[in-house]
């Protein structure tokens, strides 16, 4: 697991086996899973712009992580990279010591990190269901888990799900099965921590124009999704980071075991 850390104005690799000394610091500390792009790097951007120090964990894409570290401390802001696999219970598990051990206590956990997989219900597409299943909510249950593990009172913890579910499209049925299976979770998970004072919620974006959006669909395709919504647009990554910096912040205090549907009227 690549761990960077931004100090001045280079990114620095380091070693997670030395010193566990945290920074004597009142700032709170959010991890971000899948945030070197799309809707994660516009959370990991809006909650550094609200003072958080923020983690960057990113499956592969050194570079694009390192790009969303450099933006952050650009503007004054505190932001280090960790690869890990969210699937993986051992990086999952590394991710959050990683991050103590150089911010301290974990404030907020938004579990952005997903993958979109068409594919239709059919028996010769078990494979693609089984991957979609592994990263979408095998990996949400350990983020999650850890999450409650770490967090102490008054933090915050985000998944991301989607308002697809509402819909029913075909050819989502595995990407729904997930994501609906995040949501329960969610709901559980908010029960489970009962008097601890963390709050467990989850965001629903309809189509937004990322990456994971736009792979595999045709323009017109585009074109008939961004016009479902009433207010006849795709959303943009910056539309759900506002959402979560809400329930991240201390106005979403009173707002726990929720699916917030952020997504223009789309469903």
């Amino acid at each position: 697991m690549n761990i960077s850390k931004n100090t001045g104005n280079t990114v620095k690799d380091f070693n997670n086996t030395g010193s566990s000394a945290q920074p004597e610091s009142t700032t709170p500390t959010a991890i971000v899973t899948g945030a070197s792009r799309g809707i994660g790097r516009a959370i990991a951007l809006r909650l550094a712009a609200d003072g958080f120090r923020v983690v960057i964990n990113y499956a592969g894409n050194t570079a694009r992580a390192r790009e969303v570290v450099d933006a952050i401390q650009a503007t004054g802001g505190q932001a280090m990279s960790v690869q890990a696999d969210i699937s993986v219970p051992e990086d999952v598990a590394r991710l959050f010591t990683a991050a103590q051990q150089a911010y301290g206590p974990i404030s907020a956990v938004v579990h952005s990190a997903g993958m979109l997989t068409m594919a239709a219900i059919a028996p010769d597409n078990i494979a693609a269901f089984d991957r979609i299943i592994q990263t979408n909510l095998r990996g949400a249950f350990l983020v999650l888990g850890q999450a409650a593990a770490h967090l102490q009172a008054g933090g915050r913890i985000i998944a991301l799900s989607t308002s697809v579910i509402a819909k029913s499209f075909p050819q989502y049925g595995p990407y729904i099965a997930a994501k609906a299976g995040v949501e329960g979770l969610v709901r559980v998970l908010a029960n489970e921590l009962r008097g601890r004072n963390i709050t467990v919620n989850a965001v629903a974006p309809g189509p937004v124009a990322t990456e994971l959006f736009f792979e595999g669909k045709s323009e017109e395709q585009i074109a008939q999704l961004g016009k479902l919504a009433p207010l006849e647009r795709l959303g943009q990554p910056d539309d759900i980071a506002n959402v979560v910096a809400f329930l991240a912040g201390s106005d979403g205090g009173w707002v726990n075991g929720q699916v917030l549907r952020a997504n223009g009227g789309f469903a």
